[in-house]
């Protein structure tokens, strides 16, 4: 579980972005996020006492407190940014304090590529069963990617990302491309934010990648508290997203059902959760029983028939913290009709899974990491599976989309992962993979359209 951080808006506070470590490939290692095997040699974590402990902790409350009162400052991403590519977080600094770590991982990328080093499109659309829906399918329909602040450079970017993949303009002069603030503002917009950019960089070119015919709303809250977020994703849906696809997350609170009701409940959209990308634990909303949440796996070539395979995402960083895709047992959520495991009484983490390992990881341009990076975490997966949505087609007017993969489970539409786990728990299958269902990577990866399609 994680710590509500202090001088929260509400129980959530302002949430963090999700797997938005952007890091060169070669530079992965130094970076401290090759696999788990490549960090085996990483030096223990240095431990404090508990005095020191809560003197860290006392002294991030007070950075966290100057910090999310206003614009983020220089070095600084969101509040409580899980990862930032430059500078740390108040937010990053208690946890580790609370961790017995001195210093919080922190990732801070070589000189970006000239040229991609991670995965494009076509190999998203190859390893998913998506090359020939994505050259015809999508066309007309809209994805909205939330985020919190501002990027200006998001159409830019798009441009160049789109450009070099070969992929059709998409513009706010051609009418596939909007920006809006969480008031459907195009010209009132949040303060900027470089931390966020990358997430907003990363979602875009993700949701371009795998539905390249798909228009693309970017909606972003003024700030990245539940309240704000929220409002954007409403938002989205009044502006008439069918497919809204969210990269952040925050601890579960005894709020997150009035959340569910305010926020996330909308039949007939699509809506995509990041599971978390701090291994094993549930995190809201991705634990809202109206979301798909989107696990993380790591995506690898193989000599086999499909031509790829996919394990657990899981690894050991530098400091000695683990990262992996979110997953469990919702302390709040009431468990949707159509999940049936046994083990959980409540909402099971997570429904499906895509691509989240940065050593196996997806290109971005991001002007604020100086172009091309390669980027991982389960914020690639949320946009990826919502593009997915997007290819099959609109939703019944009715339906709750998150159940459509169940009805396909244990079909050949969905690639089931049984190798790997993001932790150890006391019930094996919210935490390791197995033959049909299980918490970090659901039913599975997409294997065509038809476990998305009502």
């Amino acid at each position: 579980m994680r710590t509500t951080p202090p001088n929260s808006e509400s129980t959530h506070g302002r949430w963090r972005r999700i797997g938005t470590a952007a890091v060169a490939t070669a530079a992965l290692a130094l970076a401290g996020l090759g696999t788990a095997a490549h960090a085996s040699a990483a030096p223990a974590p240095q431990k404090v006492t508990a005095k020191t402990i809560a003197a860290q902790v006392a002294k991030a409350h007070v950075s966290y407190t100057n910090q999310c009162d206003a614009t983020p400052a220089k070095g600084f991403a969101s509040c409580n940014a899980l990862r930032v590519t430059g500078g740390t977080t108040a937010f990053q600094e208690e946890q580790a304090a609370k961790k017995g770590l001195t210093t919080p991982a922190t990732i801070k990328p070589n000189a970006a590529s000239a040229t991609p080093t991670g995965y494009g499109p076509s190999d998203l659309q190859d390893a998913y069963g998506l090359t020939s829906a994505s050259a015809s399918n999508g066309s007309g329909e809209t994805i909205a990617i939330v985020d919190a602040y501002d990027n200006p450079y998001a159409e830019s970017d798009l441009a160049k990302y789109r450009s070099y993949y070969g992929l059709s303009a998409c513009t706010t002069a051609n009418g596939c491309f909007k920006k809006v603030s969480q008031t459907g503002s195009t010209t009132s917009l949040p303060a900027t934010d470089s931390g966020w950019a990358g997430e907003i960089s990363l979602d875009l070119d993700m949701a371009s990648a795998i539905c390249p015919n798909c228009n693309l709303l970017l909606v972003e809250a003024k700030s990245s508290s539940m309240a704000n977020l929220g409002t954007a994703v409403n938002r989205a849906v009044t502006l008439g997203a069918k497919f809204v696809s969210n990269s952040y997350g925050g601890s579960e609170s005894s709020s997150d059902t009035s959340y569910d009701s305010s926020y996330f409940n909308h039949p007939g959209v699509a809506i995509t959760v990041s599971s978390g990308d701090d291994a094993y634990g549930t995190e809201y909303p991705a634990a809202s029983k109206y979301v798909t949440a989107v696990g993380g796996t790591a995506l690898s070539t193989s000599s086999n028939s499909r031509g790829w395979t996919e394990k657990v995402w899981y690894q050991t960083n530098s400091d000695g913290s683990v990262s992996g895709p979110g997953s469990g047992c919702s302390s709040y959520d009431a468990k949707p009709t159509w999940q049936t495991d046994t083990g959980c009484t409540k909402r099971t983490v997570a429904d499906v899974s895509a691509d989240a390992a940065p050593a196996t990881g997806v290109s971005v341009y991001d002007t604020y990491n100086d172009g091309w990076v390669t980027f991982g975490g389960t914020s690639a997966s949320s946009p990826i599976i919502a593009s997915v949505y997007a290819l099959a087609g609109t939703p019944g007017s009715s339906d709750y989309p998150a159940s459509y993969p169940y009805a396909a489970a244990g079909t050949s539409a969905l690639n089931d992962v049984t190798s790997g786990n993001n932790g150890t728990c006391s019930t094996s299958y919210f935490c390791t993979a197995t033959s049909g269902y299980d918490g970090p990577t659901g039913w599975g990866t997409p294997e065509g359209l038809d476990a998305f399609t009502g």
